[in-house]
């Protein structure tokens, strides 16, 4: 079905073209939901957008459209107000149609524009190393993102593009012959691989030698030696299979794994192809691209005098491949915002080359714990897999507490979806560019701006419907009543769904998401506790009980593109 912003759209501008027919009004039109419902339930400005263009008055502007607005199934009356707006009115009855087809008939999204393929980047662990909670931000905000464009029509290409390659790994292969507690590392790799590495970085500061030997192993590897590449497959092997635990735990998956190892044997072609373009230039033996001064950018490093390549090699390398293997939408990179001044010189160096890639840097803030940013130098890391099982356990304690009748099954399912749901939704109802200080109290609250109150309220609603049942005089197909200003206001709040959703996509910020769902939940909840439903005669019962259908329709589908469950009793 249409979104009725664009039905309100298509009407308005079917009357604007006749009466101004050189007018490009589509560029100037903009219609929104109201802020007051006494105002109209929507509104345009587009009066005071083209007055001057038009050289009238906003106001005369305005009441010659409302007096040759086009005839229509659902606009019950127009009025003008302040310097020029629109307020728009909508009848009733095409407002209870048109909620009712909610989970019936798919929006239409064919306006946008979905052709080619959206590649997402994110996530993104160093292989040997533990995820941690520094990963929580990129992979469940890609992951959202990717659900949503999946939602609005697009294809979408998900990628973990893990970090595979690079000196670390000759530095591993001598620390795992010289120190490996083998025990240990059969029953804990990554964090075996990690102790190793540590071990490593402390013994070097004292004997400069390891270094020279981790660059020989190293060179080792690049030129294929058996036993090096055995054991680099090995560390990869073993990180992949350990990470799987945690992204199963989130319901994150990707549609392909290439980490910079994939572009390995590209990057030489790249750094010829920057030289012979005479992007790039040979400088101190190592190959640079210097920017202009315009551009406030420091030189980039593709290869080092010593003939290794660079985190911007790899991403030249990766783009390269996406340009000749794919027929690019977008390109987005979930990445801190600390990478900044790395895309900004990567995506100078692929404009001069000529490449045609819509790419964008996603950036965002950082995670601190009762104000300390988490840093592996500074030895305060929480690992991921500790953080959910701590968020579990601490909503199975309320569980325990609340609903002690549960079955143990039942509770450790509940406090599964709601303890990784909070910890998500603590995250993406955030400003995506602001940094935000972890407070589990907040987090698990049932009440507030928190996963567990929607999941709550969409439980609620579960409820609800399953009391109702001892009714028979329920009409699934009966009229939505609106006559009152709760649900009508509840009723207007459902149709904005698919034009959040378009916002959130535009700015890639899901807190718009979940400021709209927070909002639904307040507004079901104001209808639920003010008015009767189950003990309501029909035919309003069974309106109300729609109204409530639709409502936990809207709530699970946006929380599941939030990549967080729901469950029908909490």
């Amino acid at each position: 079905m249409q979104i009725i912003e664009k039905t309100l759209e298509n009407i308005f501008l079917q009357t604007i073209t006749k009466i101004y027919p050189k007018l490009n009004s589509a560029e100037k039109l903009f219609i929104q939901k109201t802020h007051n419902q006494k105002f109209g339930d929507f509104q345009t400005n587009f009066p005071m957008s083209v007055a001057k263009i038009i050289q009238e008055n906003p106001r005369t502007i305005g009441q010659t459209i409302i007096d040759n607005l086009e005839t229509n199934h659902l606009i019950a009356k127009c009025e003008l107000a302040g310097p020029g707006f629109i307020n728009i009115f909508l009848k009733n009855q095409f407002l209870s149609d048109h909620i009712k087809q909610i989970d019936i008939q798919p929006w239409d999204f064919s306006f946008l524009p979905r052709a080619g393929q959206i590649i997402i980047d994110y996530s993104s662990p160093n292989i040997a190393k533990p995820m941690h909670v520094g990963h929580l931000r990129s992979t469940i905000l890609g992951d959202t993102l990717k659900r949503i464009y999946r939602y609005l029509g697009y294809e979408v290409v998900g990628d973990n593009h893990i970090g595979d390659w690079g000196t670390q790994f000759g530095k591993l292969i001598v620390a795992y012959h010289k120190w490996l507690d083998k025990d240990n590392y059969k029953k804990h790799h990554i964090t075996e691989l990690e102790r190793i590495y540590i071990k490593f970085a402390n013994e070097a500061k004292k004997n400069p030698e390891l270094d020279d030997q981790a660059r020989a192993e190293l060179k080792k590897l690049q030129d294929g030696d058996p036993e090096n590449t055995r054991l680099w497959k090995e560390f990869v092997k073993v990180s992949l299979d350990e990470y799987e635990k945690t992204y199963q735990e989130l319901d994150i998956s990707f549609d392909t794994v290439q980490g910079e190892s994939f572009y390995h044997n590209s990057m030489p072609d790249m750094v010829k192809l920057l030289l012979d373009k005479k992007i790039a230039q040979i400088d101190q033996e190592a190959v640079v691209v210097f920017f202009p001064e315009s551009e406030n950018l420091h030189p980039c490093v593709i290869q080092k005098k010593d003939g290794a390549f660079l985190y911007a090699t790899s991403d030249i390398a990766c783009l390269n491949f996406r340009k000749n293997n794919y027929k690019v939408n977008k390109i987005l990179y979930i990445v801190d915002e600390r990478q900044q001044p790395h895309f900004k010189q990567v995506f100078s160096i692929i404009k001069k080359l000529g490449w045609n890639l819509d790419s964008e840097h996603i950036p965002f803030g950082f995670i601190s714990f009762s104000g300390a940013i988490l840093s592996t130098r500074a030895g305060n890391v929480i690992k991921l897999e500790d953080l959910i099982a701590e968020a579990i356990k601490r909503v199975k304690k309320v569980i325990n507490t609340k609903n002690p009748q549960l079955s143990t099954e039942e509770k450790n399912q509940i406090a599964h979806v709601v303890g990784i749901g909070a910890i998500k939704y603590a995250d993406l109802s955030q400003n995506r560019t602001s940094s935000y200080d972890f407070d589990w109290n907040r987090m698990l609250a049932f009440d507030g701006n928190t996963g567990p109150y929607l999941q709550y309220t969409y439980a609620r609603i579960q409820s609800l419907i399953r009391k109702s049942k001892t009714r028979t005089d329920f009409e699934p197909t009966a009229n939505i009543i609106l006559d009152t200003d709760t649900e009508k206001n509840l009723c207007l709040n459902l149709t904005l769904f698919p034009q959040v959703l378009i916002k959130t996509m535009e700015a890639h910020k899901p807190n718009t998401l979940t400021e709209y769902l927070f909002e639904l939940a307040q507004k079901f909840n104001t209808l639920y506790n003010s008015m009767p439903i189950i003990k309501e005669t029909s035919p309003v019962f069974s309106s109300r009980l729609i109204i409530c259908q639709k409502t936990a329709f809207i709530l699970k589908t946006g929380l599941n593109l939030l990549g967080i469950n729901v469950v029908d009793r909490m």
